[in-house]
């Protein structure tokens, strides 16, 4: 199963990366993307906290080690799934194989789906989407979509420390509040998420 789980409310989604310190703290204090960050390379961004812990190694993979919570605009993040291609060859999505590469080979924005996470890693049964986001909206993302950034290291430092304890509880009460996020049926068709 295909699904998108968030935090999000009426107006706004949180996606998450991950980075080193050089571009992590300049756009904690600006609260927005700035320099050194880039706008000429493909960005990944991931709803899902989970994933992104097992990716990033709970913030400690070199690189990785500040976790940013980035709030945009919803229709900013519907308008990146309505212009994204899947990043491999679905029937239920394409016609044809040659049909998805010509549209893959065009795309602005590209959709993956993965396991979802649980809290000690494990691949669960539903899948995690990523949307990654070439330079050609890389500047709609920084300069018109996001609305904040915050810095969540220090939480994900704690809840890695719970969980080393020991004390899973504790670990997920603190979790950010994930839910099903609705999409139209064409939405839905477009990046292979399930009905």
């Amino acid at each position: 199963m295909n699904q998108i789980r968030a935090e999000f409310d009426a107006r706004t989604i949180v996606v998450y990366q991950a980075y080193g310190p050089a571009i992590a703290r300049p756009a904690i204090a600006a609260r927005r993307f700035v320099p050194p960050f880039s706008r000429t390379r493909m960005t990944w961004i991931k709803p899902s906290f989970l994933w992104l812990m097992e990716r990033s190694n709970w913030g400690q993979k070199s690189g990785q080690e500040h976790v940013l919570a980035v709030r945009i605009s919803r229709a900013g993040w519907e308008e990146a799934l309505a212009a994204a291609v899947l990043t491999s060859h679905d029937p239920r999505v394409y016609r044809d194989h040659d049909d998805w590469r010509a549209r893959f080979d065009a795309a602005a924005v590209h959709v993956q789906w993965d396991p979802e996470r649980s809290l000690r890693g494990a691949g669960l049964n539903h899948n995690s989407i990523q949307v990654g986001l070439s330079r050609h909206v890389i500047e709609r993302y920084v300069d018109t979509w996001t609305v904040d950034i915050t810095d969540l290291t220090p939480l994900v430092r704690k809840i890695h420390e719970h969980l080393k304890a020991g004390r899973e509880p504790r670990a997920k009460a603190l979790l950010p509040p994930e839910r099903p996020y609705p999409l139209s049926p064409a939405l839905a068709r477009t990046i292979g998420a399930s009905a």
